[in-house]
């Protein structure tokens, strides 16, 4: 008998789904998710929506709580929806993404290998260095901070967001209070009125500058000096602050257009050694100390000799080659972007004479890249895949496996991709060796995975 809407039912929560939800079975053996959830939970549960196959239902009271389940330590948890895991013991977090990693590999790629314990973040808390706030208007009508609700553009007001560190959630605020005191606008989507749609901030992990980009409707700000002195005095850090323009009906945050308020326009850093310039559109790790253990695995299972040639297919900065450049013969990377691959040249010219000397960066699909590089005989002995969530197409799997590489060593951030592109090697040339997660994302469903593969064939 389907569920019906509304309906209550005692369940008992088995296991977390790859979304963070909790998984429990109803008395005829429908899967129910219940967001909030926790393995070991016994719950009522309240079915908001029936599928046929399975439902989804929100916790209506927690009978006996699982021995996982720890205080919620932030007021907006629920409704902001970004920290899904909150609620759990991080020991019991990693033992969920190692679970699903390993899920998806057998379910998925339909492979028997070894998925070996989860790596954990160096920092649970406060690790991002990168944020990205809307701005709106709370309950009094004033300027606020936060972040949307799930499936929806509604603000819920968030003045200390726990995964950013403590600085950038103060000048958030600060920003706000200013724009408080000008009259400053926030943009409204409905009207298509106001002035400021988001504050992007940037904070080197390891050099602790800071940078502030202002996204707003229009080039000119009120009082825009006058903020810059007021920031630059109340956070030293401050090394840039920018004004974007955006004035479209779009969800994309940040436009084309950018003017540079005060500094240089950047921001500097470095990851695994390699120095790096980062802007608003740059792309970057948002959790540099797990990265830098992340790229630490992947160069591992690269197993580089001075002799290799290395091919980095979805470079974006050239920070994952560049950072294994000085174990190989040559370094290719290819990116789609044109900023990041400008970049990656910047970068490599940092890193000194030698490092520029053999390395090259193209702009182009990475498919499309592969395919040529193929035809004209490029014969990478590593390979490097970084594909966005949606994975790679069978033009760049096809492309790689015609250049031959000996390794290939694939970084994924959507464990689901990259099982099914893992069962596409395994049975084109390739052996799946081992898969090691890396959480660069506490508190968050999100989990990287690092996988490498040897020739066969």
């Amino acid at each position: 008998m389907p569920l019906q809407k509304n309906q209550v039912l005692t369940l008992q929560v088995e296991r977390l789904s790859s979304d963070g939800s909790g998984v429990a079975h109803s008395p005829e053996g429908e899967t129910v998710f219940i967001p909030g959830a926790a393995p070991g939970d016994e719950a009522r549960v309240r079915i908001v929506k029936d599928c046929k196959r399975y439902a989804f239902g929100i916790l209506d009271e927690v009978l006996t709580p699982s021995p996982d389940r720890i205080p919620v330590d932030c007021a907006v948890a629920g409704p902001c929806g970004g920290c899904s895991l909150r609620h759990l013991d991080y020991a019991a977090e990693l033992r969920a993404k190692q679970e699903n990693v390993a899920d998806a590999f057998a379910r998925i790629g339909g492979l028997d290998v070894p998925v070996l314990p989860i790596v954990g973040s160096p920092e649970i808390d406060r690790y991002r260095n990168k944020v990205q706030f809307p701005v709106g208007t709370d309950k009094a009508g004033r300027p606020c901070i936060g972040f949307y609700a799930g499936r929806t553009h509604r603000i819920v007001p968030c003045p200390d967001c726990r995964l950013q560190p403590g600085v950038l959630n103060e000048i958030g605020n600060t920003l706000c209070a200013f724009f408080a005191e000008k009259g400053i606008h926030p943009y409204n989507e409905e009207t298509g009125k106001g002035l400021v749609r988001h504050i992007f901030l940037r904070r080197g992990a390891h050099s602790g500058q800071i940078m502030v980009c202002l996204v707003c409707t229009r080039a000119k700000l009120p009082s825009a000096e006058e903020l810059c002195t007021r920031l630059k005095e109340a956070f030293p850090d401050i090394v840039t602050i920018l004004l974007n323009v955006n004035a479209k009906n779009t969800n994309v945050i940040l436009g084309s257009e950018t003017h540079t308020l005060y500094g240089q326009g950047y921001i500097e850093d470095t990851l695994c050694g390699v120095p790096v310039q980062l802007g608003p559109l740059s792309f970057y790790q948002v959790n540099t100390l797990a990265a830098e253990q992340l790229y630490g695995i992947a160069a591992e299972y690269a197993q580089l000799t001075p002799d290799d040639l290395l091919l980095d297919l979805y470079c974006g900065m050239g920070t994952i080659g560049l950072s294994m450049a000085d174990h190989c013969r040559e370094l290719v990377g290819v990116e789609i972007v044109p900023e990041a691959i400008e970049s990656a040249k910047a970068n490599a010219a940092r890193m000194g004479a030698a490092v520029s000397a053999k390395s090259r960066f193209f702009c182009a699909d990475a498919g499309q890249a592969a395919a040529q590089l193929a035809a004209e005989g490029l014969h990478p002995d590593v390979v490097m895949l970084d594909p966005p969530r949606k994975g790679c197409d069978e033009a760049t799997l096809s492309a790689v496996v015609r250049m031959a590489p000996r390794r290939v060593v694939y970084v994924s951030c959507n464990p689901a991709t990259a099982a099914r592109d893992a069962a596409w090697l395994e049975q084109n040339g390739y052996h799946a060796e081992k898969v090691q997660p890396v959480d660069l994302f506490p508190r968050t469903k999100h989990v990287e995975v690092v996988s490498c593969y040897t020739k066969t064939m």
